[in-house]
């Protein structure tokens, strides 16, 4: 018996739910999503999903703790519905930082969200560049975790001349090896000191950046500092122009004001999460869809065909 593909999102990014379905051929199943006005959120699926193939988009980002609690919700009002098999979609996957004790008597954060999301119901996962890799251990049901390295390098590969893949830090330098082998690019880090939580300082660069287009690389840009201290220091160093490529443009507090202003020429990212409004206040972001590379996980896992052909 086969299963029929069924498409539901939250209220995270209705668009690239719609853009998936543009891919697929399909439309989403209706669904409502209320708040009640003591912060309640009510959950109601308006199609039958017995034994269907269900997958649900939604992104964990800002506010976090609401579009998670909307997306267990979800999962609850589809098990109890009788779906056959639940997916969740979430682009990008909150908490994923916290995913390791720093501190004594500190949570493991990304750890309680994949209980919260397999308990709630989920059958199966799919992301994009998780921030670290071992999360998908978290789980103890099927994950998997795309990367953003196809949409991007199609991109990258339309700028002529002498480019660098500069990681902003040590951590980071496995993904940017990456890129540079695939672009025939060079590869530079920039070496950097944490003083704090979401602040960092940028010191000196390791690698050739002089007279090329450097290319800051990272899963993600929360409060951008990293990022725009990368960039003042990559052109000191001599870089002909600097460029900032993210997955996930978490953008948040002075982020937008800080690229704006920034000596970024560019600042590109991906739709994982919505930045309509903030892309009108930051004419430098440039938003790439990854619609086309969900829609074929999506596609092979309700056929059973292979997720890895998908994993370059």
């Amino acid at each position: 018996m086969t299963r029929d593909l069924k498409i539901i999102t939250g209220s995270a990014n209705p668009m690239l739910a719609q853009a998936i379905c543009d891919h697929l051929g399909c439309r989403l199943t209706p669904t409502v999503t209320e708040t009640f006005s003591d912060g309640e959120i009510r959950i109601e699926i308006r199609d039958n999903v017995r034994g269907d193939d269900v997958f649900i988009v939604q992104p964990t980002c800002a506010p976090v703790n609401y579009h998670l609690m909307q997306l267990c919700l979800i999962l609850d009002a589809l098990k109890r519905a009788s779906a056959g098999r639940v997916t969740a979609v979430v682009p990008y996957y909150g908490y994923a930082r916290q995913d390791r004790k720093v501190v004594p008597r500190a949570p493991i954060s990304a750890k309680l969200v994949a209980d919260f999301l397999t308990v709630a119901g989920m059958s199966r996962l799919i992301t994009i560049d998780l921030h670290a890799g071992q999360i998908q251990g978290f789980f103890d049901v099927p994950v998997d975790n795309l990367y953003a390295l196809p949409v991007f390098l199609e991109h990258l590969r339309k700028f002529d001349g002498d480019v660098v893949m500069v990681s902003p830090d040590a951590g980071g330098v496995e993904r940017a090896r990456a890129y540079a082998k695939r672009l025939g690019a060079g590869l530079a880090i920039v070496d950097k000191r944490r003083d704090a939580p979401n602040k960092a300082e940028a010191m000196h660069v390791i690698g050739d950046v002089k007279g090329k287009l450097a290319v800051v690389l990272d899963d993600m840009i929360d409060t951008a500092g990293t990022m725009c201290s990368a960039a003042k220091v990559l052109l000191e160093h001599g870089a002909k122009e600097v460029m900032a490529c993210a997955t996930h443009p978490v953008l948040s507090g002075p982020a937008v004001e800080r690229l704006c202003n920034s000596d970024f020429s560019q600042v590109i990212v991906t739709n994982t999460i919505p930045v309509e409004e903030k892309q009108k206040a930051c004419p430098k972001l440039n938003v790439l869809s990854v619609a086309g590379l969900l829609a074929k996980s999506i596609h092979n896992i309700h056929t059973e065909s292979s997720v890895s052909v998908l994993f370059v």
